[in-house]
């Protein structure tokens, strides 16, 4: 029996980019959490998606650089391929209407030029330490940026997986409460803000604490001179 070929989709007539958050309990979504509940919302809201070719045909989804579970983000993008044209700014409003608390639609643009990845090349994060000894987090963070090469080991999906801190790392910075904040290349592999806390753990134990890791990313986008520069501007 021969097999039938799937039915071939139109290509996107218009393709959009979104920025959206995660604040608040949207924090602790997964990515996959995020994607249904994205999709969800598409239909609610009446979006008219572009598909994929294939037996299964998916929406045109285009993900980047997810934020980690349980870390809340100011700086979060994706796009999507349209079967019609529309206004972005009228599918920001009934796409943030439909949306649960926590995950807002910042903006929405038109997409040009390169592609969305190539415009995300570094982020801000925002870390709440837990911890109340300014001055040893202070000298941590001086001990790592002093040194060529700062190793700390994380379990993936296919094991244990050590890597180099310190090259992701273009800056870090601690204020006067206690809140580091750091900016990070994405380099493969992508090195997470809880990365840089294990290594400041390293060089100084006594940054040890119990109390969870308040991280937020606030922004995200091309590296430029050691400023970050907004993917649609």
């Amino acid at each position: 029996m021969v097999r039938q070929q799937p039915e071939q989709q139109a290509p996107p007539v218009q393709r959009l980019r979104l920025q959206y958050t995660k604040r608040g309990r949207a924090r602790f979504l997964s990515s996959r959490d995020f994607g249904r509940a994205f999709e969800r919302a598409l239909r609610r809201a009446q979006v008219p998606m572009a598909y994929s070719s294939g037996f299964t045909p998916h929406p045109r989804i285009s993900y980047a650089n997810a934020a980690p579970t349980s870390a809340a983000s100011e700086a979060e993008f994706l796009e999507i391929g349209l079967a019609e044209r529309c206004d972005p700014e009228k599918v920001r409003i009934a796409l943030d209407a439909a949306l649960p608390d926590g995950l807002d639609i910042v903006r929405v643009v038109e997409a040009q030029g390169e592609s969305l990845a190539d415009h995300l090349t570094a982020s801000e994060w925002q870390v709440d330490f837990g911890h109340p000894d300014g001055d040893a987090l202070s000298a941590a963070v001086a001990d790592l940026l002093g040194r060529d090469e700062a190793t700390t080991t994380r379990m993936t999906k296919s094991g244990p997986r050590t890597f180099d801190v310190r090259a992701a790392i273009e800056s870090v910075s601690v204020s006067a409460t206690g809140e580091l904040t750091v900016v990070i290349r994405h380099l493969v592999p992508l090195v997470r803000p809880d990365d840089v806390v294990a290594v400041l753990r390293d060089l100084r134990p006594e940054l040890a604490s119990d109390r969870p890791l308040l991280i937020t990313r606030r922004s995200q986008g091309r590296l430029t001179d050691g400023r970050i520069e907004h993917p649609f501007d």
